[in-house]
């Protein structure tokens, strides 16, 4: 009897593909696909539709689509006056413009404008996805600064989810007074949910004028020491925890290893102490990177707290 043929199928979601090899996002990719622009085997694909990177061609734009990418992982301070996009339509500079580093990578999630704090950089379609889709229910950390008191009443509203312009009511968050600042007041709060402009909006129906926003926190990752316009590269543990199902995090400080390195867009990039510690990622070939990128990196994490 002859032996028995074990078919595999090796089919993965067109989408899913396509953010393996960092072309963005699931989502990012499922617009791309929406718009006609990615072919399987000559055949413009649908949303939905699966294919075999071993076997099927798939180009995008008429180029083929290349293998998965070497993953970047990369947090930043990102200032106030930077676009949190990879181009921009005006002279006005982006997150992508503060990096100096080859590849592509792209913001997971966005900031306004001129809000600030915590912006993570990658070419980690599956992890961007986990990180932004609200399923996922990671959590994302701001001190926000108002122009009044807050009263019972307003943060009972915020806690408990306010109707948008756009008639949708926000998903409960939970908010507290860290401390007076002449008649305003700076408040923590913690969203599930990432809505254009949402904390903004929610003061404005409150009566509670936001004056100031700054990112402290997307799930487990800490802004910690980096200061304005600086970046380092995620740890391999970092990575790991990202990865994991949600956690709920309470009261952490926010720190990071004091080995983790600082890169500043401003001055021109200095040689690190040779007691800098390259970070080695097991799976996602991290340590290959950072080799590459410490021989010219900027200046190393300062011991002083970020004052929030």
């Amino acid at each position: 009897m002859a032996p028995a043929v074990i078919i595999r199928n090796m089919e993965q979601r067109l989408q899913k593909i396509m953010a393996q090899a960092g072309l963005g996002s699931r989502r990012e990719c499922e617009t791309i696909i929406a718009n006609g622009r990615v072919k399987i085997n000559g055949q413009i694909a649908i949303l939905g539709a699966k294919a075999d990177p071993e076997i099927d061609q798939i180009t995008i734009d008429g180029s083929p689509l290349g293998k998965p990418a070497q993953l970047i992982y990369i947090a930043l301070h990102k200032p106030r006056g930077v676009l949190s996009t990879v181009e921009a339509p005006d002279p006005r500079p982006t997150v992508r413009d503060l990096i100096n580093v080859s590849g592509t990578i792209y913001p997971v999630g966005r900031l306004d404008v001129d809000s600030e704090g915590l912006i993570l950089l990658t070419n980690d379609g599956e992890l961007a996805n986990r990180l932004t889709h609200p399923r996922y229910g990671h959590e994302k950390e701001y001190k926000v600064l108002v122009g009044k008191h807050p009263d019972p009443e307003q943060l009972k509203a915020w806690k408990y989810g306010i109707v948008l312009e756009d008639g949708v009511k926000t998903s409960p968050a939970e908010v507290s007074v860290e401390a007076t600042a002449g008649k305003g007041a700076w408040m923590r709060v913690i969203l599930r949910e990432g809505r254009k402009h949402q904390i903004k909006e929610m003061g404005s129906k409150t009566g509670l004028p936001v004056i100031r926003i700054i990112r402290i926190r997307i799930g487990t990752l800490l802004l910690g020491l980096l200061k304005p316009k600086e970046w380092r590269y995620l740890s391999a543990r970092e990575i790991a925890e990202l990865k994991q199902p949600v956690k709920i995090i309470r009261n952490q400080p926010t720190k990071i290893q004091k080995s983790s390195i600082l890169h500043k867009v401003k001055p021109a990039f200095s040689k690190p102490s040779t007691s800098s510690r390259r970070v080695t990622t097991k799976n996602n070939s991290q340590s290959g990177l950072e080799s590459k990128h410490t021989s010219h990196s900027g200046s190393k994490a300062s011991k002083r707290r970020t004052p929030l």
